[in-house]
C-alpha cells in the first residue's frame, strides 16, 4: 500500500492582493464577495484623516493656549509652588534631623525676636515708624497705582 501525501503549499499572509471578503448583508438578503479595494480605500481614508489631524494639531494646541492661557499659567505656577513647598519641607525636615543645627537655629530665632523687640517695640519714635511702614504696606497692596 502506497500512501500518496498531498503537498500543501504556504500562502502568506499579508498578501491580501487575491483575498476576498464577504459583505455582511440585511437578514433575507443574499451576501456578496467584495474586492479588496473597498478596504484598501477604507484604510486610505482613514490614514487621510489622521494626517489632516496631525498637520492641523498645532493650529489645534495653538487655539486652546490662547483661549486658556490665564487658566493654564494659572494651574502650572499652582504645581510649581506646591512642588517648591515639598522641595522645602523636605530640606527642612533634613536639617532637622541633623543633631545640633536645630537647636542652633532655635537659638537664632529667639535672638532675632529679641533683637526686634528691643530695636522697634521700646521706644514710641521706633514703634510709630514700624505702625508707619505697615500702613504704607498696606496702601502698596491696597492700591496698585503707588
Amino acid at each position: 500500500m502506497e500512501s500518496k501525501v498531498q503537498q500543501l503549499g504556504y500562502e502568506n499572509p499579508r498578501s491580501l492582493d487575491n483575498m476576498t471578503t464577504i459583505k455582511d448583508s440585511e437578514p433575507g438578503e443574499l451576501s456578496t464577495l467584495s474586492s479588496n479595494n473597498k478596504l484598501n480605500k477604507q484604510v486610505s481614508k482613514i490614514s487621510q484623516k489622521i494626517s489632516d489631524f496631525s498637520e492641523q494639531l498645532p493650529t489645534y494646541i495653538l487655539s486652546f493656549y490662547d483661549e486658556y492661557k490665564q487658566l493654564i499659567i494659572s494651574f502650572t505656577l499652582l504645581v510649581v509652588v506646591v512642588n517648591a513647598l515639598k522641595i522645602l519641607l523636605a530640606i527642612t525636615g533634613a536639617i532637622s534631623d541633623i543633631p545640633l543645627i536645630s537647636p542652633i537655629f532655635e537659638l537664632i530665632g529667639f535672638g532675632y525676636v529679641i533683637w526686634f523687640a528691643f530695636r522697634y517695640f521700646f521706644k514710641s519714635d521706633t514703634r510709630q515708624e514700624v505702625v508707619g511702614e505697615i500702613d504704607s504696606l498696606k496702601k502698596q497692596i491696597a492700591d496698585e497705582k503707588t
